[in-house]
């Protein structure tokens, strides 16, 4: 079950606009588990030309939902940021589900958010941000679908096969590499 924490930036978050994004958000509920607890980050800009930009965080144990849409209408922005949310749901499970029955595990089961981060500080030789994160077992294929989800350049995870850490980036040249470690 989704909790919501709706911030505006520049926007008032009236009732109607709390409401409206719940509702719609509320869709996700469909793909997760009755005992899975999880919050959505939801963020509405609105930009002096008048744009409107919605930026949605749901963080799991062991995937992070991030969308993000702008376009001239608030109530379209969480549509579509809606709309962007599902399809990566939908993708992320089918994969994860094929891959699964492939190599005859159980299918993949959603739970609680683990990803925490602390309060930034002003010292520039300080660490400014920190994530826990569990690593789950995976190939590097799985692994790069969750770091494009992400929009990240990296991903760290338990190599499945050799059950160490492994680390697959993006290489400029837009392909993938992968680093394994010696455990």
């Amino acid at each position: 079950m989704l909790t919501y924490n709706v911030r505006g930036e520049n926007i008032e978050v009236t009732d109607a606009i709390r409401n409206y994004v719940e509702k719609r958000i509320s869709k996700l509920n469909k793909f997760f588990e009755s005992s899975v607890e999880a919050i959505a980050h939801v963020n509405l800009k609105v930009y002096p030309d008048k744009t409107a930009k919605v930026e949605v965080t749901i963080p799991l144990s062991y995937l992070t939902l991030r969308a993000e849409e702008t376009s001239p209408d608030l109530y379209a922005s969480v549509d579509l940021v809606t709309d962007k949310l599902e399809r990566q749901v939908r993708k992320y499970k089918t994969k994860i589900n094929r891959k699964s029955r492939e190599k005859g595990f159980a299918p993949i089961q959603v739970d609680a958010p683990a990803a925490a981060e602390q309060p930034e500080t002003d010292d520039s030789l300080q660490v400014v941000r920190t994530k826990r994160v569990s690593l789950k077992p995976m190939d590097s294929q799985e692994a790069i679908l969750q770091m494009d989800m992400l929009g990240h350049n990296f991903f760290i995870f338990e190599d499945a096969d050799t059950n160490g850490t492994s680390i697959v980036y993006k290489r400029r040249d837009g392909r993938y590499g992968l680093i394994e470690t010696d455990d």
